[in-house]
């Protein structure tokens, strides 16, 4: 474990692997941390026995890092800063990305504005939903306040609930995490991504949605269902390591598009 300051939040990471390979760069979802989302579920063992460099970090309000209250500590920019401002302070020029649903969106976001920093995109857990507005009823934030998981009406914002307690998270630094102001990315900046690209769903995963429904919006972009898998499943799953791990090595020396 290691850690940099980025904006004045102390951000965790792990750093494993030999220093002369491609790296990639690991990014969780929301309520996760790069033990639970990556260790525990086997992905660092994939790489290492791949013999590649992996990088981990847990995000601004999740695991070891700094957890600020203030919503506005989250803006998109930020949480995409400390990404790159990772890969800066291991001077590393080109990455493997690799998010899983909100580290999806985060790892879209560097892509937008630095895809000369990526040599493959990979976003699991995202679809065609992420183009869709947010339907109205409970938020996210008001289930991480709730005194009582078990008085959230809706499963999947209890399910999360849940999954945040049982990581022993910071709740109110992840309420402020999802009250930041995000905007959904325009198709049309989506199709200047030229950068080769994956998206990856579970058949199940009513978050995400169809993953060609993004990929559709991405040049070249491929896309992968996973059958059997939801939301949460998806991550641990053989499937979806096979998926990404294809993807890397098919595609490593040959023109994409």
């Amino acid at each position: 474990m290691a850690e940099f300051i980025s904006d004045g939040v102390p951000i965790v990471f792990d750093d494993l692997g030999p220093r002369d390979g491609r790296p990639a760069l690991l990014v969780h979802g929301f309520s996760s941390n790069r033990n639970e989302a990556w260790k525990r579920t086997g992905w660092y063992a994939a790489f290492e026995r791949r013999g590649q460099r992996v990088i981990a970090l847990d995000l601004r309000g999740h695991g070891e890092s700094g957890k600020p209250h203030e919503a506005e500590a989250y803006g998109r920019a930020k949480m995409v800063g400390d990404v790159l401002g990772l890969m800066d302070h291991l001077d590393l020029g080109r990455v493997d990305l690799i998010g899983y649903s909100m580290g999806a969106h985060l790892s879209l976001g560097l892509a937008l504005s630095h895809q000369d920093r990526l040599n493959h995109l990979i976003l699991g857990g995202v679809g065609g939903r992420m183009f869709e507005p947010r339907e109205e009823g409970p938020s996210m934030a008001e289930a991480m306040r709730a005194d009582d998981p078990e008085s959230i009406g809706d499963p999947m914002l209890r399910s999360f609930r849940h999954f945040a307690d049982e990581q022993g998270e910071d709740r109110l630094a992840l309420a402020a995490c999802t009250e930041a102001v995000r905007s959904v990315p325009d198709r049309d900046d989506l199709f200047a991504i030229s950068v080769p690209t994956l998206v990856a769903a579970g058949a199940r995963d009513e978050l995400a949605g169809d993953p060609h429904g993004l990929a559709d919006a991405i040049r070249g972009a491929k896309a992968i269902t996973l059958a059997g898998c939801d939301h949460f499943n998806a991550i641990p799953h053989a499937l979806l390591k096979a998926a990404v791990f294809d993807f890397l090595d098919g595609y490593l020396d040959e023109p994409f598009g």
